[in-house]
């Protein structure tokens, strides 16, 4: 008779199934972003008004759009933070430096009068470049930018790395408020900016009902979608396939122990660079798509700190280092800022019918509501909401001040236990030296059990005085 046996599974199989969990994430991604394409292109136009109108008002279009465009923000500085461990305080410039070159490369003339176009679907006077050439030439700009900003700063870190970056910040901004004048010359429009920038083109995609420009209505910012979305997709792919390299690697050393990295050999300039080089890039393309899909147009108004800020939110809200995490976390808080605090407001007005105006007071203290969150995160939830193995394990292993603490405790306790015990033994040496002091008869020593004859026990004294009688008369009763 056989003996049956349990079957293990073969390579194969193991390394198909891991291969589909790795494009679990992907795949919902793609399912998540053509969902919502043809729910607002087919489904909503067909239901009732009442039920339309109220996902309308908690998620509308634009919103959607600005959330994406708000993940490719956050993707790239997730690169510099969250991979690298590199504290921007000022990625906001690669933001405006992206929106700006738009304003350059597909705008009417400002402050020149030559016509130069390349596959643009707009026509006139003025630089028009098709939308995705802009994104290209944007992030490779960006990209230098960003090798220019990291190369002065490769011997900080910390603090000393986030007040630089926060300096850079600052100057790019107040360098576009003033570029209407420099040596006699108009860059930027100072603080006007750039007021119209042409819509994205959609090229051939005309022939198949699609507008040929995507303007600021509701028709077009459904496709929106999907350009915003496939932008996105873009710098996840880039950012994964990056991860699990070489350079990928050599960022998570440099974030979890820069010495020990550098001692492996890691080359940290090269490494940092990179880091600044893909953040920036990243930043870039958000900026040609803010300016380009979300605005129409470019002013330093839109580019202040707190922009920086908020970035950096929504990649701790989500989990530094996870992909999937900060594109979440950057999701949340975009709808948070944009639409879903002033319709928090109403449905609160709508509940309590008091007469309360929470619909335009809670919207005013966006950045109170975003600080309060952000407390709360760090003391409960510190990895974010979706975290990285690595960054939940260090989260949760103590420091190697705290081991050295608990180490230092240890000793203590066992230095501590063993004076105690040596206490113990000399406080008893002197309660018995007392107590012979004090009577004759407390100066035996405990009766030590002996086998008798018979197999039994019988207590034996010992007298310190061998001389004494009744010692002797008890140890011949006893024998």
């Amino acid at each position: 008779m056989a003996i049956p046996t349990l079957s293990k599974p073969s390579p194969t199989t193991g390394g198909s199934r891991r291969k589909i969990g790795e494009f679990r994430w992907p795949i919902g991604y793609v399912v998540v972003i053509v969902g919502l394409f043809l729910v607002y292109q087919t489904v909503l136009p067909n239901l009732a008004t009442g039920v339309s109108s109220g996902i309308t008002g908690w998620l509308p279009v634009s919103t959607i759009n600005e959330c994406l465009m708000w993940c490719i923000m956050a993707l790239g500085l997730n690169v510099v933070v969250g991979y690298a461990g590199l504290l921007d305080l000022g990625y906001v410039a690669f933001w405006a430096l992206g929106g700006y070159t738009a304003g350059w490369l597909m705008a009417a003339p400002f402050n020149w009068t030559w016509d130069f176009h390349v596959l643009s679907a707009v026509s006139g006077e003025g630089t028009h470049i098709n939308f995705w050439f802009v994104i290209i030439i944007a992030g490779v700009l960006c990209a230098v930018l960003g090798i220019i900003i990291g190369a002065p700063t490769l011997r900080l870190r910390g603090d000393y790395l986030a007040l630089v970056t926060l300096g850079f910040g600052e100057v790019i901004t107040q360098f576009f408020k003033n570029s209407n004048d420099i040596a006699g010359f108009n860059l930027a429009g100072g603080d006007g900016g750039i007021s119209i920038i042409d819509p994205i083109g959609t090229g051939p995609f005309v022939y198949a009902g699609v507008p040929q420009k995507l303007l600021n209505n509701s028709t077009s910012n459904v496709y929106k979608i999907l350009v915003l979305g496939l932008l996105v997709a873009i710098c996840l792919f880039i950012s994964l396939r990056i991860r699990e390299g070489r350079l990928g690697r050599a960022w998570l050393a440099i974030r979890e122990d820069e010495l020990a990295a550098s001692m492996m050999g890691v080359p940290l300039v090269r490494s940092k660079l990179s880091a600044y080089a893909v953040g920036a890039f990243f930043g870039g393309i958000g900026g040609v798509a803010n300016a380009s899909a979300i605005t129409g147009a470019v002013s330093p108004s839109g580019f202040d700190f707190g922009k920086s800020v908020l970035v950096l939110l929504m990649v701790v809200l989500g989990g530094m280092g996870n992909v999937w995490g900060v594109i979440i976390g950057a999701f949340l808080l975009a709808w948070l800022n944009s639409n879903g605090l002033q319709q928090i407001g109403v449905q609160l007005d709508s509940w309590f019918n008091t007469g309360t105006t929470l619909q335009g007071q809670l919207p005013r203290y966006n950045y109170i509501i975003l600080g309060v969150l952000l407390v709360l995160m760090m003391l409960f939830r510190r990895e974010g909401l979706i975290p990285e193995k690595r960054t939940k394990a260090l989260m949760n292993t103590p420091s190697r001040t705290e081991m050295e603490a608990i180490g230092a405790d240890i000793t203590e306790a066992e230095q501590e236990s063993e004076a105690f015990e040596a206490s113990d033994a000399a406080d008893d040496a002197d309660i018995r030296a007392s107590a012979a002091a004090v009577s004759p008869v407390l100066r035996e020593e405990p009766a030590d059990e002996v086998l008798s004859d018979d197999g039994s026990s019988a207590p034996y004294a010992h007298s310190k005085d061998p001389g004494d009688p009744d010692s002797a008369a008890k140890t011949e009763d006893n024998r």
